[in-house]
């Protein structure tokens, strides 16, 4: 969607510039058009990062996670916003556990022969 493409190239912009809020006020935006991206969901949970609103980050890393790709970059990208929520917790273990979880991301090249 070409309206959703300008917001994220707006939000791209304020978070480059170091304006978080603006950038999270933008995805919200374009999250009101498509609420289910999962891109969109992870990029809207690394400006809440930036925000330090890490129960809302990790809420959307988590929604991105079940709606995408369990696997690639993006799946890995989940996993870290969410390790990194589980160590401002204090929760060592979840964060540990996070952390495994991103090599589960990574696809198997083909067997060789």
């Amino acid at each position: 969607d070409a309206r959703v493409e300008d917001v994220r190239e707006q939000a791209r912009e304020a978070r480059a510039q170091g304006r978080a809020d603006a950038a999270a006020e933008a995805l919200d935006k374009a999250l009101a058009i498509v609420a289910d991206d999962p891109a969109l969901l992870q990029e809207r949970a690394e400006a809440a990062l930036l925000q330090r609103d890490y129960a809302r980050a990790g809420q959307l890393a988590e929604r991105a996670f079940a709606l995408g790709a369990q696997v690639g970059p993006l799946c890995r990208r989940h996993w870290a916003t969410i390790e990194q929520v589980r160590l401002v917790e204090g929760d060592a273990e979840g964060a540990a556990s996070a952390k495994a979880q991103v090599d589960g991301c990574r696809v198997a090249g083909p067997e060789r022969f």
